[in-house]
C-alpha cells in the first residue's frame, strides 16, 4: 500500500455521529475535516452541530466550508446557527456552503423561519453558496468534491459525495438506500463514511449494515466507518454482529 505524506494528513473528527432523533444521546451529522496545512471544512451540519463543535473545542469560526449531502434538518439545520454564530463572534472569514440544487432558497427560508430577518442582515463576512448538481464536480476552499445522486427524498436531489482534500479522498453516503453510486464514490478512497441506520431491517431510503456487508467486495475504500446509527444498531455490540467495519461515535478522531 502506498504511503501517504504525513505533512498532507487530514484529521477526521465526528463532532456528531447520530441520527435525526438523538439515538444514544448523540449529536446529529457533523463531520469535521482538518488538513494539516489548511482550514477545516465540514461534511454536513445538522441542527445540533454548533453545540457539538464547541463541546470538542473545535472553533466554528475556523470552518471555511460546509459540504451538505441533503436538505434534511439533521444534516443541514445547523447552517443557520453557524452563520449567526459567525455574525455575533465578529467573524470576517468567508464561509462557503456547497449543497444540492435548492440550497440557497432552503437556507434563506430556514433562517427566516428560525430568526426572522436574519437572512437579510449585513455581515462582516460573505456566505458563498454553490449548488452542486449530481454528476458534476466543484472546488471550494481547497477541496474538490464530486457528487452522485442518492436515493433519499428530501425536497432536493440528495448527494453522495467524494471529497478530495490535501491528497486524501473521503467518500460520504449521506442518507440513501443502496445505489451503485456508493461503490463509485468510494472507489480507492482513503475513507468511506457510510450510513448504517439499521442492522438488517429494511427502512426505505436508508442504508442498513446488511446492505454494506452484502456489497463489501465492491467497496474498495481503505477504511469504512459507519455513522448515523439508530438504537437498533447501537444496541448491538460491534464484536458480536460479525461486522468488519469501524463505528463512529461523537468525538471520534482519526488521522488519514
Amino acid at each position: 500500500m502506498t504511503e501517504r505524506p504525513a505533512d498532507r494528513a487530514v484529521t477526521v473528527t465526528f463532532a456528531g455521529s447520530g441520527d435525526a432523533f438523538g439515538s444514544g444521546g448523540r449529536y446529529q451529522a457533523c463531520i469535521h475535516l482538518r488538513p494539516e496545512d489548511g482550514d477545516p471544512v465540514l461534511l454536513d451540519c445538522g441542527a445540533t452541530s454548533l453545540s457539538a463543535l464547541k463541546r470538542l473545542g473545535l472553533d466554528p469560526g475556523e470552518i471555511a466550508a460546509v459540504f451538505v449531502s441533503h436538505l434534511h434538518g439533521d444534516h443541514f439545520g445547523g447552517v443557520p446557527f453557524l452563520i449567526l454564530d459567525g455574525q455575533f463572534s465578529r467573524r470576517t472569514k468567508p464561509l462557503a456552503i456547497v449543497g444540492p440544487p435548492g440550497t440557497a432558497r432552503r437556507l434563506s427560508d430556514t433562517m427566516e423561519c428560525l430568526f426572522p430577518g436574519s437572512s437579510r442582515v449585513s455581515r462582516r463576512f460573505t456566505v458563498d453558496i454553490t449548488e452542486l448538481t449530481p454528476g458534476t464536480t466543484v472546488t471550494a476552499c481547497g477541496a474538490t468534491v464530486q457528487a452522485w445522486e442518492g436515493d433519499h427524498p428530501s425536497g432536493a436531489p440528495p448527494l453522495i459525495l467524494r471529497l478530495s482534500l490535501a491528497e486524501r479522498v473521503i467518500a460520504y453516503t449521506g442518507d440513501t438506500a443502496w445505489t451503485d453510486a456508493i461503490a463509485q464514490a468510494a472507489a480507492g478512497a482513503d475513507l468511506l463514511i457510510a450510513e448504517a441506520y439499521y442492522h438488517d431491517k429494511n427502512i426505505p431510503y436508508h442504508l442498513r449494515l446488511a446492505d454494506i456487508g452484502a456489497h463489501r467486495e465492491r467497496l474498495t475504500a481503505r477504511r469504512v466507518i459507519l455513522t448515523h446509527m439508530s438504537d437498533d444498531m447501537l444496541g448491538k455490540a460491534p464484536d458480536t454482529d460479525g461486522s468488519p467495519f469501524e463505528r463512529a461515535h461523537d468525538g471520534l478522531a482519526t488521522r488519514l
